[in-house]
């Protein structure tokens, strides 16, 4: 069970309590106590932690993770202090979430709102079906990246897979490196001066020091917003 270290800090060691245990912790008791920092022990690479957090508080998980960790995240705040299996930060609506190492397919896969910041790596479809929000990844992102982002911001600091931004819709995508390929659709645009100013304050906040002149943009053409009888069915 947790134990309370200090005023307003509690510790869980997953390798004395369980994953439905703390999540039910999460889910029914913060509201009703004054704890505002959770540390989670010994994760070992377990699935599904802190998932549906609704609390204004902060989450530490110390080691690697496993799939769906803060998935449904409202209000807090959680760093993962190692790597990440799959969808991580799946439908987060605000808060935040950072991992320190690196994730794998489908990163922020649907997500309304909130921060997630990938320091590393994220593997392919990161962005998928991106509703709001923002994603800055500090490493390079596999293939099909953004496809079909409705809303919401993907910065890549790194380079970028193959198909970026496939049938892309009003998302944005900005990338640093090189990109093997854009997706349906996907095009890049000049940079503009909101862009600059916009890419400065999401990399200030992901505490990631990149000029944001360096970086490209990548958005929708708008073809495929319409079905055309001309084109055949071929785009």
């Amino acid at each position: 069970m947790p134990r309370t270290l200090e005023p307003g800090l509690l510790e869980w060691d997953l390798s004395q309590a369980s994953v439905r245990d703390l999540n039910h912790s999460l889910h029914h008791e913060l509201s009703q106590s004054d704890i505002r920092q959770i540390r989670i022990l010994n994760p070992e690479g377990q699935h599904n932690l802190a998932v549906g957090v609704d609390a204004p508080v902060q989450i530490d998980i110390l080691g690697h993770a496993g799939y769906f960790i803060g998935g449904m995240n409202k209000q807090a705040d959680v760093v993962v202090h190692g790597n990440v299996g799959w969808s991580v930060a799946e439908n987060m609506m605000s808060g935040s979430l950072r991992v320190r190492g690196c994730a794998s397919e489908c990163a922020g896969a649907s997500m309304h709102g909130g921060l997630l910041v990938i320091e590393g790596d994220a593997s392919a479809r990161c962005g998928i079906s991106l509703k709001g929000g923002d994603i800055v990844v500090g490493g390079s992102v596999g293939h099909a990246s953004a496809f079909m982002a409705q809303a919401g911001t993907l910065v890549v600091c790194g380079d970028a897979g193959a198909a970026l931004g496939d049938s892309l819709y009003e998302a944005v995508i900005y990338v640093r490196g090189r990109i093997h390929s854009l997706g349906a659709d996907a095009q890049v645009e000049p940079l503009q001066a909101a862009d600059v100013a916009k890419l400065g304050e999401l990399l200030a906040r992901a505490a990631i020091d990149h000029p944001p002149q360096e970086f490209q943009r990548v958005a929708s053409a708008r073809k495929l917003y319409h079905w055309h009888v001309d084109a055949n069915q071929h785009y």
